[in-house]
């Protein structure tokens, strides 16, 4: 997926190439959001693409207003390859997704007319409740971000990931708008679980779309899940790395202070993960054509099993 004017030794071009160059890790990087709204919208996306783009601007503004401070992500999808604008009535492919463990579920339906999602209760569906929106669906989906007129690394490997596995996994994957850390493009999402992983390759997404299916996760290229902080996504993989564990749904955050996270087994055990901030050198643009800034992460120092509690 590499930009070929990044290859043959050339000072990295693309703020993706940096971060590749670099090996900046991928833990705890992923879009923090419990809920996700997810509304097929054909045509071009602007940088903000839900008011910019063939959506009328105002749903798109209210629908970001209604969203705000919920833990409720909003996205704008669209099926892979060309992107023709089929007109205001035709059926839109709308998906709803709740991503805490043991409690993760995805929900689709068709509308013509996105406002009807105004009338979503967005604080009941960050919570997990659907309300009755849409029908249960067992497949999985893995959206893929292609927002160039956001960062430029997205549509230059987001589309060309897309054009080579599209065909393959018709139905489960599909383009979307910015889903947070361009610079680790292709970046993707999958639902129902909400994990976020980063320089996606055809194998990875192979890999990533068979364990979801399965109920399983992979830890190979995840940033993390969207249903924990950024620090507890470190805990979490660093955990499961740990005890190869992939059990989609095992792991669950009980606590989680400035620098320790606890996390509970479902089958009751529990352990204490502790974190420490480390800056990242040298600095490096987070997006194409900004200047090179300060980078963080958490690191898991120690992880400790705790005793059953008495």
């Amino acid at each position: 997926m590499q930009d070929p004017r990044e290859q043959a030794g050339a000072a990295p071009r693309t703020c993706a190439a940096w971060s590749e160059t670099l090996s900046e890790p991928l833990a705890g990087t992923a879009a923090v959001a419990a809920s996700w709204l997810c509304l097929e919208q054909p045509g071009p996306w602007g940088g903000d693409a839900l008011v910019r783009s063939h959506l009328d601007p105002d749903i798109g503004a209210r629908l970001a207003e209604r969203a705000a401070d919920t833990g409720v992500r909003v996205q704008l999808i669209r099926k892979p390859g060309r992107h023709p604008d089929t007109g205001v009535d035709a059926p839109r492919t709308v998906y709803f997704a709740h991503t805490r463990p043991g409690a993760s579920w995805l929900r689709r339906t068709e509308l013509t007319d996105p406002a009807e999602l105004l009338d979503l209760d967005f604080r009941a569906f960050a919570r997990g409740e659907h309300c009755g929106w849409g029908v249960p669906t067992t497949e999985p989906v893995l959206l893929v971000c292609t927002n160039g007129r956001r960062d430029q690394c997205c549509a230059l490997r987001g589309i060309s990931l897309l054009r080579e596995m599209g065909p393959r996994h018709e139905g489960k994957l599909w383009e979307t708008t910015h889903t947070g850390g361009h610079r680790f493009a292709p970046t993707g999402v999958v639902l129902p679980s909400g994990y976020n992983y980063g320089r996606l390759t055809p194998h990875g997404v192979d890999a990533v779309l068979s364990a979801a299916t399965a109920g399983k996760m992979t830890t190979t290229h995840c940033r993390g899940r969207s249903a924990f902080s950024q620090r507890a996504q470190v805990a979490e993989l660093a955990l499961r790395e740990n005890l190869g564990e992939h059990a989609g749904e095992a792991l669950t955050v009980a606590s989680e202070a400035d620098e320790e996270v606890v996390l509970r087994h479902r089958d009751g055990r529990r352990w204490s993960i502790r974190l420490r901030e480390i800056t990242l050198s040298p600095p490096r643009p987070n997006s194409c054509g900004k200047s090179p800034a300060q980078a963080g992460t958490w690191t898991a120092e120690r992880i400790r099993l705790l005793p059953d509690p008495e």
